[in-house]
């Protein structure tokens, strides 16, 4: 059986904060309706007319597990950053309109969701966006 190894926390307290080797990731999935065209495609090409989308994406997390919580993050914090983000920005929007986003592929969409929540989720390792049932985007990170 492994034993148990903890990192100090870097206050002066010097609580203990993670189990070293137990890396977890934790995703949160969240749905928006938007209607979007994609002006830099062929003038003939179907996804230059206006469209819509049920779209689906996911936040992935990643860290030690907390010896105190035993998480690396409650569900509920992601939600909280995350919603106001769909529902001022995204849901029954117009994506084209929505600054940063004139050109709202999926991999344009993938990096802009990552800007918008990486400030609050320090620990955020990845963003899918899943355009249709079988066409995702994975965004990781600038690399």
């Amino acid at each position: 059986m492994k034993s148990l190894q903890y990192q100090k926390d870097s206050s002066s307290q010097g609580n203990i904060i993670e189990e070293q080797g137990r890396y977890v990731e934790i995703a949160k999935e969240f749905r928006f309706e938007a209607a979007h065209l994609l002006p830099k495609v062929a003038i003939d090409h179907k996804c230059r007319r206006l469209h819509g989308h049920s779209f689906r994406f996911e936040v992935c997390l990643g860290g030690n597990i907390s010896s105190e919580t035993g998480w690396i993050r409650d569900f509920a914090d992601i939600q909280k950053v995350v919603e106001p983000i769909i529902f001022q920005h995204l849901d029954h929007y117009y994506l084209n309109d929505v600054f940063g986003l004139e050109n709202p592929t999926s991999e344009n969409l993938a990096v802009w969701l990552w800007e918008q929540v990486k400030g609050d989720l320090p620990e955020l390792k990845q963003i899918t966006v899943f355009e249709t049932c079988t066409s995702r985007c994975v965004y990781r990170g600038d690399k």
